[in-house]
């Protein structure tokens, strides 16, 4: 009975004898690709799972109460699977990615092909303030380090596996495939040769191919332009830059502050008992930062303001335009500290979408304002410009967040205003903060490639 290192053995020669180096690259970022689509499809319906399993009859009735514990269990579950099942430590996707591509060579603990794939639907099904993308890379990345040492390729190959990794769970998380090439390139700082252009395409492709092969056109959100970009609003956009710079500044600022502040405790338990009721009281007070919080980007491009606010457990007029847009400055200024007490009580997520949700909610605000003084711009517009100031600030990815925005609204109407809001914000933010989020701490230790 030949064994499995048999087997391995005979694919190696056979493929050494019939298909060339390249060739062989070819196939194994569209078998990356395929492998980062799936694990970023069963993040997803794992979460929604948990999501719909919690969204019944009971929640109905006891909403208020329930946002306060969820959020709780949630953290508490994450907490023992930590300790009892894992027994390792899982880290932030994308940082602990950079980290084994600068000083390990591109070698991912096996571990963490399911790591995030178990924690993550449970702390943001369970309501906590953070996202899937993170964790939807760490698990891709994780695969395409696994496949690489599998056949035995080398360190280069291994590094570009990865980034074809991480295009694949971008490309199927939002059926983005050129945004999520750029994002791989932006983040992982890949050498956009041809040579290494063509995996990044197939990856991408394969995994934009699971993804409506399993879930069709259904998309986490999608938008439909209605109104075209007007050049007299061009200096009113420049205005929204500069707000989504100060509001990138304010968002990693208040993740270093937070993150330093848990730091302090001597252990674990003891982060995970302040930062859960921490967590518990932020949710029920402002119930739109419950999850991920794609429910309030598509109510807020709708132009439905209302119903994204409409779980707030306190008497207010949302006829009333102005607190609307009080509650929506409440929800910018309070996303960026229940994401990361959510991470410093022991939670597994993402900063992207977070990034999104504040961004929306400060472009949705900036346009109402606006038209309080009779300026009459387009709300959707701002609101998704709004995410792509927010995108390019906080992660220093200018591009992946032009192009995102424009592949999910299905045109290049607004690219204009994109690159402008998105070169302002993110020229603004680096002046402030030199490194993103996920580079900071592999800066300050000389880790960072």
């Amino acid at each position: 009975m030949p064994t499995t290192k048999d087997i391995f053995t005979k694919i190696h020669l056979w493929r050494y004898k019939h298909i060339s180096e390249r060739q062989f690259v070819y196939v194994l970022s569209i078998l990356v690709g395929f492998l980062a689509g799936l694990g970023t499809l069963i993040l997803k319906n794992m979460t929604f799972f948990i999501e719909s399993m919690l969204d019944s009859g009971l929640i109905k009735n006891f909403k208020s109460s329930l946002y306060f514990i969820f959020p709780i269990i949630g953290l508490i579950l994450v907490y023992y699977i930590k300790i009892k099942l894992i027994k390792k430590p899982i880290g932030h996707g994308i940082s602990t990615t950079l980290y084994s591509i600068s000083k390990k060579s591109g070698i991912i603990e096996k571990y963490k092909m399911f790591a995030s794939l178990i924690t993550a639907p449970i702390t943001v099904g369970f309501g906590g303030s953070a996202g899937l993308q993170g964790p939807a890379v760490s698990t891709g990345a994780a695969l395409g380090s696994y496949v690489s040492q599998l056949f035995r390729m080398n360190t280069k190959t291994r590094m570009l596996l990865i980034g074809c990794a991480t295009a694949g769970a971008m490309s199927s998380m939002f059926q983005a495939p050129v945004a999520a090439i750029i994002f791989a390139v932006e983040i992982f700082s890949l050498d956009l040769a041809f040579a290494s252009l063509v995996p990044l395409l197939l990856a991408s492709v394969s995994a934009v191919i699971t993804s409506y092969f399993f879930l069709g056109h259904d998309v986490l959100f999608g938008f439909k332009l209605q109104d075209a970009f007007e050049i007299k609003d061009i200096l009113l956009y420049a205005f929204l830059g500069i707000g989504t710079g100060i509001a990138s500044v304010y968002f990693s600022k208040m993740y270093f502050v937070i993150t330093r502040f848990f730091d302090r405790f001597s252990n674990n338990l003891k982060r995970l008992i302040v930062g859960a009721f921490a967590i518990g009281v932020m949710l029920y007070f402002i119930p739109p930062l419950y999850g991920e919080g794609y429910g309030l980007i598509n109510s807020l491009l709708k132009g439905d303001a209302k119903s994204a606010l409409v779980d707030i457990p306190y008497d207010i007029d949302l006829n009333n335009v102005w607190m609307v847009i009080v509650m929506l400055l409440i929800i910018t200024v309070f996303k960026a500290i229940a994401m990361t007490t959510t991470f410093a009580a022991g939670g597994v997520g993402g900063i992207f979408i977070p990034t999104l949700v504040m961004g929306s909610a400060l472009g949705n605000v900036f346009a109402k304002i606006l038209n309080q003084f009779g300026f009459m711009v387009s709300e959707s517009n701002f609101t998704l410009i709004g995410m792509t100031g927010l995108m390019a600030g906080v992660l220093h990815a200018p591009l992946t967040a032009i192009f995102l925005i424009a592949e999910i609204t299905g045109g290049y109407d607004l690219f204009v205003p994109l690159m402008l809001v998105a070169a302002i914000s993110y020229a603004f933010t680096k002046y402030f903060v030199s490194n993103s989020i996920y580079t900071i701490e592999l800066a300050k230790r000389g880790e960072l490639i």
